[in-house]
């Protein structure tokens, strides 16, 4: 990101509009930045009041955070002076004061959301000019200076505020009217079941080209990962409780609706006169009803608040949750940088917003930045803290602890400890042009690792070939869904259960049973395609025993699915075992299949698409059950091939600790060793069974 100047073209004095000039200039800073690049950015430019110099944020010389302030002479190659550096996170936009001596910013410093805060236009120390639990962002002066206008979050969505500068009064600026450049007209949807008892659910309100529309008061959100080749705009969708009413364009408006993977997708055009309310009822019926067979669905991975444009809360996010129609919300409290956005609604047990078909529980994402991250649910006690390890240039530098220490700190606490998001590319033990530090193979031989999430902010495919060779090895490792979901963003990461798990859990909802279920791999993962898979008549989560020999077990798989599917498979020791034919429409399928056994190993059931679905907000459709598990003559189940491929990955990692110089002393880095050293002693006996 740069920073450009113009000058528009002025008709009256016959001046020409001039090209675009950059007056910011290239610097890899080479810094080890996590979420950002090591090329220094300049955002949120504001000029002085006479128009000579810019004021500006940028990260340049620091790591942390989208920036700190810094002024300069508006001309290219102008030097920058850095008034004040700060972390914030992309919504300081500064302000400059019509007198030019002050600047009005927002900032979280020392607390968990943005307020309002003023230094001089030569970098003072600022002092707070607002102060609350929730977010005031955008400040910009009047043009006497006595007034701010802003953007709250006070209420949960966005809304606008003129405040005084002297005195703190504010203000809320409600619209009165609304004039519209187009004819337009009213349409109101309701969505109910096949009883006609409304339904919650995500509702898409679309124009033919794709623009977005949604009621006046709805958090509105989009789908940031579309592909412009295939639509003009994002995706938009909005929560409804099951009625929902907004303006639209005159003419032909369609209408797309989702409550998650047990019901089909509605989709329908309709026709809105102009001037004229339309009432259109949608009437959603089950494509399959799981709770009633046991199986609750959950979101192993949310994060309520996580810098996004709204503020949410338990009951908010127990609403947008139910119109997924998802069971179990696991809210990942975690930092932010400095802050942890959510610390303050951390507890032992459900939120008490939770009830007897819907639970909430705020549980923790350890950190790191090196070791991989991790979930930890179920925390019987308290937050772990410090949040995270190995953040250059403050006191967690140090790559110590390991997340192997921290699953030890949280299984004391009865929780179950999964990694998340795994793998965008599939890693390389062999590629030696970056250090490789991620932890998941150490943990696992170290018997630490609970879950893992197969489908996730990540790619499932990769992921699952990474999976399977855990498994081909003998670990047994359930399959668990997280979407990493920001909820309080406009535009990031789809709703929650996104993806989600299906855990067979029992008639009614508990969560240590829940958990305990997770655990014992009695999970399928998912979003959207639905799948049924038995062996010998032996669930997922199972183990078949058998005796020396070969033979052949009878599988039975089913899927039905809300959007269509172009693979089935059952997948046995890593490869292919069986393809089903998908015929029609692609989204359903029975059959038996015949699958020879000779040794020890598992079996899972995997659906998947080639390419992404609407409104499957997400890479592909994908579903896989956690594995069957086949004993054969008592042999465990053993691939020299994937053992050594780990062996050389901890290899990596090992090489990685000794040349790191990130310790608060030697003998931090001397443990990390002994830890890397029992784990890969684990992974060369089994290349050797």
């Amino acid at each position: 990101w740069h920073i450009f100047v113009v000058s528009p073209a002025v008709p009256d004095v016959g001046a020409q509009h001039a090209a675009p000039l950059r007056i910011t200039e290239d610097n890899d800073s080479k810094l080890p930045r996590y979420y950002y690049s090591t090329w220094d950015h300049y955002i949120s430019p504001t000029w002085s009041p006479d128009g000579k110099e810019i004021m500006l944020v940028s990260n340049r010389d620091h790591i942390h955070g989208s920036g700190g302030f810094w002024r300069m002479e508006a001309r290219s190659g102008a030097p920058l002076r850095e008034l004040r550096y700060e972390e914030t996170t992309w919504k300081a936009r500064p302000d400059w004061s019509p007198d030019g001596t002050r600047v009005v910013y927002s900032s979280y410093l020392g607390r968990q959301w943005n307020q309002l805060w003023l230094m001089t236009s030569e970098g003072s120390d600022p002092f707070p000019l607002t102060y609350g639990e929730f977010d005031v962002t955008a400040p910009r002066w009047s043009r006497d200076g006595s007034r701010i206008a802003c953007i709250s979050n006070e209420g949960g969505n966005t809304s606008l505020w003129v405040m005084d500068v002297l005195g703190g009064r504010k203000q809320a600026i409600v619209p009165r009217a609304r004039r519209y450049r187009e004819p337009v007209g009213t349409l109101r949807l309701n969505v109910v079941d096949g009883t006609g008892r409304s339904l919650s659910a995500r509702i898409s309100v679309t124009t033919p080209e794709g623009r977005g529309y949604a009621p006046d008061d709805a958090w509105w959100h989009a789908d940031e990962a579309f592909d412009r080749a295939e639509r003009q705009f994002e995706y938009p969708y909005f929560h409804s409780n099951g009625a929902a009413e907004l303006t639209v364009p005159a003419g032909r408006i369609h209408v797309e609706v989702w409550r998650g993977p047990e019901y089909p997708v509605f989709r329908a055009d309709v026709n809105v006169p102009t001037g004229v309310r339309v009432t259109h009822r949608i009437t959603l019926e089950r494509l399959d009803n799981l709770p009633a067979r046991g199986w609750w669905s959950g979101d192993v991975h949310v994060h309520m608040n996580y810098g996004g444009a709204y503020r949410n809360t338990p009951p908010h996010l127990a609403f947008q949750a139910r119109a997924e129609d998802l069971h179990v919300v696991e809210n990942l409290i975690v930092n932010k940088e400095q802050r942890i956005p959510d610390i303050s609604y951390f507890r032992v047990g459900p939120d008490p917003v939770s009830s007897a078909t819907f639970l909430l529980l705020h549980a923790q994402e350890f950190h790191t930045s090196v070791w991989g991250h991790m979930g930890l649910l179920g925390l019987g006690s308290h937050y772990l803290l410090p949040e995270y390890a190995g953040y250059p240039n403050t006191a967690a530098a140090s790559l110590a602890p390991t997340n192997a220490t921290i699953a030890d700190l949280a299984h004391e606490q009865g929780a179950l400890v999964g990694y998340v998001h795994p793998f965008d590319t599939k890693p390389d033990p062999a590629d030696t042009t970056a250090p490789l530090f991620y932890e998941l193979p150490v943990d696992v031989a170290l018997g630490k690792v609970d879950y893992l999430e197969v489908m996730g902010y990540s790619d499932h495919l990769i992921t699952s070939e990474i999976w399977y060779r855990l498994l081909n090895c003998g670990f047994r490792l359930p399959a668990a869904a997280g979407t990493d979901a920001f909820p309080n963003f406009a535009s990031l990461r789809g709703p929650p259960g996104l993806v989600r798990v299906f855990v067979h859990s029992g008639a009614t909802l508990d969560h240590r049973s829940w958990l305990a279920a997770l655990k014992a791999g009695r999970t399928f993962v998912t979003n959207g395609p639905l799948l049924e898979f038995s062996v010998a008549g032996r669930a997922v989560g199972d183990e078949i025993r058998l005796s020396a020999g070969s033979r052949r077990l009878t599988a039975r798989v089913g899927l039905r699915s809300n959007v269509a599917v172009d693979h089935l498979e059952i997948i046995g020791n890593g490869k292919v075992a069986a393809s089903i034919a998908l015929r029609g429409d692609r989204t359903a399928a029975h059959d038996t299949i015949s699958i020879p056994v000779s040794t020890s190993g598992w079996y899972v059931l995997r659906a998947y698409s080639d390419r992404a679905e609407l409104p499957v907000l997400d890479l592909y459709p994908f579903a896989s059950t956690s594995p069957i598990y086949v004993s054969v003559g008592d042999k465990p189940a053993r691939s020299a091939d994937d053992a050594a491929f780990f062996v050389r990955w901890i290899e990596r990692m090992e090489a990685a600790t000794r040349a790191s110089t990130a310790w608060n002393t030697l003998a931090e880095q001397a443990a990390v060793l002994r830890t890397l050293a029992v784990a890969k002693a684990v992974w060369q006996e089994r290349a050797q069974q």
